[in-house]
């Protein structure tokens, strides 16, 4: 071969021809961040569809459980959910309220026991003794919207007119949570400012409470807490300003906060309306409704044995003059009927002992 042709075989060469690789390119972590980055996102994705399938199990037995039928369970049924319950680490029994889950019977005629205080239940006091909490149709679907905002970790808002129960239906669905879910409850203060908000997120989390003198401490350890997969709830939301909803919002939109908020109160969408960017982020609305008038005898007779010998009429009556499908109203007019019976010859009531028990409420527009 002469110099001539090797020349001429050397310009017919490709000119930006580069040999192919021998071996593919592999991505493989070559620091500890890498792989402790790696291991976190799996530990987080495997939490998250743990969670997925608890929620899903969990609203199986709240359809199957604790919806209110038509028909009163029996005893049979009342074990059945509380087995349920208890196997799904959701209900601790020395802590539970109690349920409505037997036909009821005509008050007893021994004398009521004066030496025990009447516990709080669901986060109010019940005004009279022997209530039960009813799971009623609002009931359950404020636990379900306070439950898949818990699941996904977003915010919710519980809002309705004062006396429908958003209270006591929020925190029976706080109390369904499984034992391992950390739950943080407060009451918003009248006219909160800064350091009172801090002061009460702090206490709320069981956090020291002269974190507060310090914001920036306070915020450090609210944010630290906070990422934990829990939830906050602040009843009497409807006092927060809006430079307080906007603190709320910064705190919530951490890259590292795991934890829901529920904002509950007679207005509080209301506050929130004047908060549009803490407005836009709200994942669940939800308002609780009144008593449904065709389930109102069933739902007393359940709250309480003084209705078990109720007239239908009589109760009709009572919702549309006085009560209007309230549920605070009712427990107030139980309050007065049970006082009355007690008082009274007689081991049921009738209609001049409900409209007695009407007179001493004043009624509102």
């Amino acid at each position: 071969m002469t110099d001539g042709e090797t020349h001429t075989d050397d310009q017919e060469k490709p000119a930006h021809a580069q040999p192919p690789p021998s071996v593919p390119w592999s991505f493989t972590p070559g620091t500890d961040d890498l792989e402790l980055a790696l291991d976190s996102f799996t530990t987080e994705w495997n939490a998250l569809v743990a969670r997925g399938r608890a929620w899903r199990n969990v609203r199986r037995q709240f359809h199957s459980a604790l919806a209110v039928s038509s028909e009163t369970p029996g005893p049979q049924e009342t074990d059945r959910l509380a087995g349920a319950l208890a196997e799904l680490g959701m209900l601790r029994p020395a802590e539970a309220m109690p349920l409505a889950g037997t036909r009821p019977s005509r008050p007893a005629a021994a004398a009521p026991d004066h030496s025990a205080v009447q516990p709080l239940r669901g986060g109010v006091r019940l005004s009279v003794p022997g209530a039960r909490l009813v799971t009623t149709g609002a009931v359950t679907a404020t636990a379900e919207a306070i439950g898949h905002t818990i699941a996904a970790r977003g915010i919710g808002c519980v809002f309705g007119r004062p006396g429908m129960g958003k209270t006591v239906a929020a925190h029976h669905a706080l109390d369904l949570l499984p034992s391992q879910t950390p739950t943080w409850r407060a009451v918003v203060a009248v006219r909160p400012d800064p350091p009172q908000l801090r002061a009460c997120l702090l206490e709320a989390c069981g956090l020291p409470a002269t974190l507060a003198h310090s914001a920036q401490a306070a915020d450090r350890a609210l944010k630290e807490t906070l990422r934990q997969p829990g939830v906050l709830f602040l009843d009497d939301a409807q006092r927060l300003p809006p430079p307080l909803l906007d603190y709320l919002r910064l705190l919530w939109d951490e890259p590292s906060t795991a934890a829901a908020l529920v904002l509950c109160g007679a207005a509080a969408e209301q506050a929130l309306d004047n908060a549009p960017a803490m407005r836009s982020r709200v994942l669940t609305w939800h308002q609780t409704a009144g008593l449904q008038p065709d389930r109102l005898t069933e739902t007393l007779t359940e709250f309480h044995d003084v209705w078990a010998d109720a007239e239908p009429a009589d109760i009709a009556w009572a919702d549309s003059a006085v009560a209007r499908g309230n549920f605070r109203t009712w427990a107030k007019i139980t309050s007065h009927l049970y006082a009355l019976v007690r008082r009274s010859p007689r081991p049921q009531m009738d209609r001049p002992m409900l409209e007695q028990a009407c007179a001493r409420l004043r009624t509102y527009p």
